[in-house]
């Protein structure tokens, strides 16, 4: 018999036969994980198992190719800082199937869970939705597709990076950017290190996000975005 120990957040719940159901969850040591759970549908397991709760689990299998099963035991519940805010809500949404739809089976990425952890916990908080857009970015540098917003592109310049072109990834400056700037997707001011933000600037960074989640990854099966993340978008467009 095969068995761990770890800590997960919860991705998504799919029910399987009567009463059980097969989870995903982000853990800190083991990846993302399968894993079948008994007794999914009780009143008590239900609570246990909303996407983005923390958990603390014990996985058994007889084999490494088995699905397993987990025992889990609720540590955080977020739903109390989500659930009367329709935004906050949805990003969350957002991000438990983006790291669900894309993350690799069994495969170690322990600075995704502790950021996804840590985008649990902001939306207690006022930064939330930035937050959300560095969760993204960090998302695609570990997919292997990390921006470059440090320098211009086109210059080497460090000051007045406005812009991000959608073909390189790379920062490009208001002066290097002018000629260009209807092709060229906004730079936030909180990611140019600037203090505070505005809804535009939660907008530009979902829009610039999104534009390579969908271009470098999604793209890659033939699929959109999720659901969940376009109506995020959408909530700030409005």
């Amino acid at each position: 018999m095969l068995e761990w120990q770890d800590s997960g957040i919860i991705l998504s719940v799919r029910g399987h036969g009567d009463t059980g159901g097969v989870v995903s969850i982000l853990t800190r040591d083991h990846g993302r994980t399968m894993g079948f759970v008994y007794g999914a549908t009780s009143t008590k397991m239900r609570g246990v198992l909303e996407p983005g709760n923390l958990v603390s689990i014990d996985w058994k299998a007889k084999s490494h190719d088995q699905l397993g099963t987990f025992t889990l035991e609720l540590e955080k519940s977020i739903a109390a800082d989500v659930m009367d805010d329709a935004a906050k809500l949805t990003a969350m949404q957002s991000a438990c199937v983006l790291a669900d739809k894309t993350m690799p089976e069994r495969e170690k990425h322990t600075g995704m869970y502790e950021g996804t952890k840590a985008l649990m916990a902001s939306f207690a908080t006022e930064i939330w939705a930035p937050t959300y857009i560095y969760w993204e970015l960090g998302l695609l540098r570990e997919l292997g597709f990390g921006l470059d917003l440090s320098k211009c592109a086109a210059t080497g310049a460090v000051d007045n990076l406005i812009y991000v072109s959608p073909k390189s990834g790379c920062a490009v400056s208001a002066a290097a950017g002018e000629i260009y700037k209807e092709k060229l997707l906004a730079l936030p001011s909180f990611l140019r290190g600037e203090g505070g933000f505005e809804e535009s600037d939660i907008l530009n960074g979902l829009k610039l996000t999104g534009h390579f989640l969908l271009h470098r990854v999604f793209s890659q099966s033939n699929t959109n975005l999720p659901e969940s993340r376009l109506r995020l978008e959408e909530k700030f467009r409005a």
